[in-house]
């Protein structure tokens, strides 16, 4: 017999599975979780009624699994250093946001197309920092990130990068 699994309460009921893949996620968490064996209820239902779906599945923590992680993803909208950013596209890892200085009543904006990478996971002082899409820093510009003035060329170097 095998040992009894340890059950992980988090803020969902439900959780979005994979099972082609063996995983869940929690949309408000960024755990991912392995599927256990599906295990049979006795309910006033006969066998075979009930779709796979609405059986019932142990599940165990998993740390450390590339498949299936989970990142942050970017904001959509985001205000920085004066300006206000807008994202407008994307493609994979790699996207637009519109640029406006917030410190102008009718601002002409400008278009910052952007490279995404990934940031695993880490620890600050006990406290975990879960893993995030990251924008480009300014070192990095000209490599992972450019800016244009015409939204016809941005759109144009993000299908390059794309």
């Amino acid at each position: 017999m095998s040992p009894p699994l340890k059950e992980k309460r988090g803020c969902c009921t439900s959780l979005k599975t994979d099972s082609a893949a063996g995983y869940a996620t929690c949309p408000h968490n960024p755990i991912v979780v392995t599927l256990a064996s599906t295990v049979t209820r006795r309910v006033a239902f006969s066998e075979g009624s009930l779709p796979r779906s609405a059986q019932k599945v142990s599940a165990t923590a998993e740390a450390d699994s590339k498949k299936g992680r989970f990142y942050r993803p970017l904001p959509k909208e985001f205000r920085r250093d004066g300006f206000s950013y807008r994202q407008i596209a994307r493609e994979g890892h790699a996207a637009i946001y519109e640029q406006k200085w917030s410190g102008c009543a009718r601002p002409s904006p400008c278009y910052e197309v952007v490279r995404i990478r990934l940031r695993d996971g880490f620890r600050i002082g006990g406290r975990f920092v879960g893993a995030a899409e990251v924008y480009p820093k300014s070192e990095a510009w000209g490599v992972d990130g450019f800016t244009f003035n015409a939204k016809d060329a941005a759109f144009a170097k993000l299908r390059e990068l794309a």
